[in-house]
């Protein structure tokens, strides 16, 4: 079975529309080093490809677009190469990353349809579509924090997109919001109710064949849609205005502090928020509001470059191993951090983990 599946649909006016279907619905559509080499190849040729007019990406069944990426494989990669970067790890976020910026500087309209979980790699995707689609079961979220990594696949670059304060306290929570929620932070531009039938409803709309034309037309359509939308009770707005306050504070342990004492009285979201940042990886609540504070001035390609170097110093220095352990492999949620708490990370350990491992040419990423 092949883990993407692709289409071109053909139009009125001769021009097509790609689709690309992430296909492994039994595994939740995670993205794997496989599924990312099906799909730069052929995005490429979309894009340069004069009648492919717009691109559709979504994910088989209906319990997730994508629920992340296989992080199990880098996992048994890192036990074999403790204290360092397994060529493997470097190679998939590379190449996790080259795709996401792919996606983001398209120059097509390029539509995503986020139902069900997005997490992850699968919010990498989704991101930095021109038209993201959420639907009333979208579960959006960037858990990183509980396997000792960060939020990555340019979370730098959209958790700084949204309201201020709010991509701190989602980076730093891995709370999972919901279809409103999105459409209300910026990380989502229309919904519907019903995504089964967006492939014949897309093909009978006016396409002109100009991106900034065609761009306009999907827009209004999606706009329409998203005025019919059935959309559950957004989250996010209770906190929006406490979150301003974070984004003004010095310290990670000022942040944390102040996110731990929220009132959540009768806030299940965000009690369950609170509790996954109390349990999670204390050299991560370090690295996100560093992330976020260098990103704000940063081209889309430096912040890519940034997270590789990011992602690779968290493979060295094992809290990265061991999240995924506690979580996915020995599922015992016991990870035993190196660090215990953020006030024992010193401001060397940030800037260490932020210092670049290439220079210039030399970067993996230097041709973005």
């Amino acid at each position: 079975m092949d883990k993407v599946i692709f289409n071109e649909i053909s139009l009125a006016n001769g021009k097509r529309l790609g689709h690309a279907r992430l296909n492994k619905p039994q595994a939740l559509n995670a993205l794997d080093l496989d599924m990312i080499q099906l799909l730069m190849p052929q995005l490429t040729t979309w894009q340069a490809d004069g009648d492919v007019v717009a691109v559709v990406l979504d994910g088989e069944g209906d319990k997730a677009f994508c629920a992340g990426g296989d992080v199990v494989d880098m996992y048994h990669a890192m036990v074999a190469s403790p204290d360092s970067t397994p060529a493997k790890v470097e190679q998939f976020f590379t190449e996790e990353y080259q795709l996401d910026y792919l996606i983001h500087t398209f120059g097509k309209p390029f539509v995503v349809v986020g139902n069900g979980i997005v997490m992850g790699g699968g919010l990498g995707l989704f991101a930095g579509a021109s038209h993201r689609i959420v639907t009333p079961t979208s579960r959006i979220a960037m858990p990183e924090i509980t396997i000792g990594l960060y939020p990555d696949v340019g979370g730098s670059y959209f958790l700084n997109q949204m309201p201020t304060g709010v991509g701190l306290f989602l980076g730093l929570t891995g709370a999972s919001i919901n279809a409103r929620d999105a459409l209300d932070i910026n990380l989502a531009d229309a919904a519907m109710n019903d995504v089964t039938h967006l492939i014949d409803a897309l093909r009978c709309l006016d396409w002109q064949g100009e991106s900034a034309a065609d761009n306009t037309m999907i827009g209004t359509w999606l706009a329409q849609q998203t005025e019919q939308a059935t959309l559950p009770a957004g989250q996010v707005r209770e906190v929006m205005q406490e979150c301003v306050s974070f984004a003004a504070m010095r310290t990670s342990e000022q942040i944390v502090a102040a996110i731990l004492g929220m009132d959540n009285t009768g806030n299940e979201w965000l009690q369950r928020a609170q509790k996954t940042l109390q349990q999670g990886c204390p050299l991560t609540m370090a690295i996100v509001p560093e992330q976020l504070s260098r990103a704000q001035d940063m081209s889309l390609a430096d912040v890519f470059r940034m997270e590789l170097t990011l992602s690779c110093r968290c493979a060295q220095m094992g809290e990265f191993q061991e999240g995924v352990r506690a979580l996915l492999i020995d599922k015992d949620r016991s990870p035993k951090w190196r660090y215990q708490n953020a006030a024992e990370i010193t401001p060397q350990v940030v800037a260490h983990m932020f210092t670049p491992l290439w220079q210039g040419a030399a970067h993996p990423l230097a041709r973005l």
